[in-house]
């Protein structure tokens, strides 16, 4: 594959649609229009002309818009040609594109890919594109919408600026250690470089909150059979969800629900009552309950509040938490509070929160939603907010390590060349970011998980 080709993919989706466009870019972009359109239309104006094949019949008309590069998503020649919808009528003016010399089927994203290489977009910018067009939420589409228009990249920019002045204080009292000064000990690289690890956390926290607007969070409601956890499920979601009886068992296999709760996605996934089981079927949900809690961001502990008055999970079931991860986040769920009379709340128990409820009545579910939205610590008054991938909570996470540890190195031993080394380090973590330090495997890996014809 190369990036000199001129490609060419269906930028709507495929399927019978009232409109369906295809996109071209590349140097033979001018060569399609010449010979589908006979002639180049003029830039930027849409043009109502017909599309016509090799023998000069019309297959369709439709819009004609020609960008001539480097003015262009791309910063290539692109042409886009708006037709009908049909997918016959689309996949003949394919076909008929791609009997012209030098034109292929574009991969996937690698248009997007191309505005990253022309510097049309950073990288955080062109992964905000699909972003966008996955968002499950409206306030995830507007955060991806912040990252397209730069916010994120903007905060990264400041950041590796700042490190970069530092870096030349740095690397300046290294060079010249003769000077009367000493520079290491003056305080002042100390406070510099106090004010960029506060600014990094700063970010970080808000990249946090946009890794949960993208990702979501996975909680797993787990506990004995006939505890309520199908009846929970049904309460979060909104509608019956799943079946519940009152047999022991009824739940053999794992749930999924998605939800959101003020704009935060969530994953709730009901599973099989964990008990000692001889059934094979309901023995294979078993160990997929487990599979599933070990995953989890949040567990929802549910307890038959009717077989016990115990709060503390240690007591209610010991094997259960001595099988859990560690440092799992547990929530135990008393159910069933109508029968028992106690009243729907929040507490704390032994580092552990306590929701009593009424699954099946709904008493207390709002207070567990809110549970759920504090507990991962998601602000909705959050403004100018920004989408983050893991990937970018990883570098990050790696630059303010990085800074830490040159911190103690100037603190420790006043050891500017450590010091200067991690400065750099954590610069190259944050320039992965928007692609000023990136991998071509890492690059290949980023588009090919975008949309054909983006």
């Amino acid at each position: 594959m190369s990036h000199n080709d001129t490609i060419v993919a269906q930028a709507t989706p495929p399927g019978r649609g009232g409109v369906g466009i295809l996109r071209i870019s590349g140097l033979k972009a001018r060569d399609v229009a010449q010979a589908v359109l006979g002639k180049l239309p003029k830039p930027r104006y849409a043009d109502y002309l017909p599309f016509r094949d090799t023998e000069g019949n019309t297959l369709d008309q439709g819009i004609a818009l020609w960008f001539p590069g480097p003015n262009s998503f791309t910063g290539e020649d692109v042409l886009e040609l708006q037709g009908h919808g049909g997918p016959v009528i689309l996949d003949l003016l394919l076909k008929r594109i791609l009997t012209l010399p030098g034109l292929r089927i574009a991969s996937p994203g690698e248009f997007s890919e191309r505005a990253f290489l022309n510097d049309k977009l950073d990288l955080a910018q062109a992964e905000a594109i699909a972003d966008l067009i996955d968002a499950s939420s409206e306030q995830a589409a507007r955060s991806a919408m912040n990252s397209l228009q730069g916010a994120f990249s903007a905060r990264v920019n400041h950041l590796v600026e700042a490190l970069t002045h530092l870096r030349i204080y740095v690397e300046a009292a290294i060079d010249f250690p003769d000077e009367e000064i000493d520079f290491l000990s003056d305080g002042k690289i100390e406070a510099q470089l106090n004010t960029v690890i506060g600014d990094l956390d700063a970010v970080r926290a808000e990249a946090r909150q946009g890794s949960l607007l993208r990702e979501g969070m996975k909680v797993v409601i787990a506990g004995r059979p006939n505890a309520g956890k199908s009846s929970l499920l049904n309460a979060l979601a909104g509608r019956e969800a799943a079946i519940v009886t009152d047999i022991a068992g009824t739940t053999r296999d794992v749930l999924r629900e998605h939800i959101h709760i003020d704009g935060m996605p969530l994953h709730i996934i009901d599973t099989a009552g964990l008990r000692d089981a001889s059934d094979e079927v309901e023995r294979i949900g078993i160990e997929r309950a487990w599979q599933e809690i070990e995953q989890a961001d949040r567990v929802l502990f549910m307890v038959d509040s009717t077989t016990t008055s115990a709060v503390d999970p240690a007591e209610i079931w010991p094997d259960f938490i001595a099988r859990l991860p560690a440092n799992l986040p547990i929530t135990v769920v008393r159910n069933k509070a109508d029968i028992t009379g106690e009243d729907a709340g929040l507490s704390e128990v032994n580092g552990h929160s306590l929701i009593r409820l009424s699954a099946r009545q709904g008493e207390g579910v709002d207070i567990l939603r809110n549970h759920l939205k504090q507990s991962m610590g998601f602000d909705t008054n959050m403004e100018g907010g920004f989408l983050a991938r893991r990937r970018h909570l990883q570098a990050l996470e790696t630059a303010a390590e990085h800074l830490q540890q040159g911190k103690a190195q100037l603190l420790g031993a006043w050891a500017g060349e450590l010091l200067a080394e991690e400065l750099r380090l954590a610069q190259q973590n944050l320039s992965e970011i928007t692609g000023e330090f990136t991998s071509d495997d890492l690059l290949g890996r980023i588009f090919s998980s975008f949309c054909i014809g983006k």
